[in-house]
């Protein structure tokens, strides 16, 4: 019986515990794919749960994660926003996007694409964690009209650097989307 109850703590305990390996590790952050309990972390970070919320958690805080979530640690590498000399808007805000927080390291999104509707073209001068929650294809247009077409399921976590312009177009499925800029 000691055993099977020593086996359950086992589990329960690595269960509980971030991805051996994490989702994303750059210069700018480290993004953990976490289900339970989370040790305090080290670093200013942002939980970001896959059901659309968001919450700013300054280094040495408790982590209480409710649900499937993603941790996303904020290393020391701030990088100020490029100069957008596009001609276009920035990527945020923009209609249909809502702001779920703002400080001094990150501004976090909730935005939903609607089929067929393409957004704005617009310029992103920060980079940014992605966590797509549904699943769906954007299509990507550049200025010169150039287009890709990407395939996010829910649970996609994907960083993209700064100093892009493009549209995006919900091609196939639904697609929606919390994300976060990085200051």
């Amino acid at each position: 019986m000691i055993h099977i109850l020593l086996l359950c703590a086992m589990l329960f305990q690595a269960a509980s515990q971030p991805s051996a390996k994490p989702a994303i590790d750059n210069e700018r952050v480290t993004v953990w794919d976490v289900s339970g309990p989370v040790a305090a972390q080290a670093l200013d970070s942002v939980v970001v749960s896959f059901a659309g919320s968001a919450e700013f958690l300054p280094k040495g805080s408790p982590v209480k994660i409710t649900g499937h979530s993603l941790v996303i640690n904020l290393k020391d590498h701030p990088l100020p926003p490029i100069e957008n000399t596009s001609g276009y808007p920035l990527g945020f805000p923009r209609p249909g996007a809502k702001k779920l927080l703002e400080n001094a390291r990150v501004v976090v999104w909730d935005y939903t694409w609607q089929p067929g509707v393409p957004t704005p073209m617009h310029f992103h001068d920060k980079d940014v964690v992605v966590l797509f929650l549904e699943d769906g294809d954007l299509k990507s247009t550049t200025p010169d009209g150039q287009s890709t077409v990407n395939e996010y399921a829910a649970g996609t976590i994907r960083f993209s650097t700064r100093n892009r312009t493009h549209a995006e177009t919900l091609v196939k499925g639904a697609q929606r989307a919390i994300i976060t800029e990085l200051k």
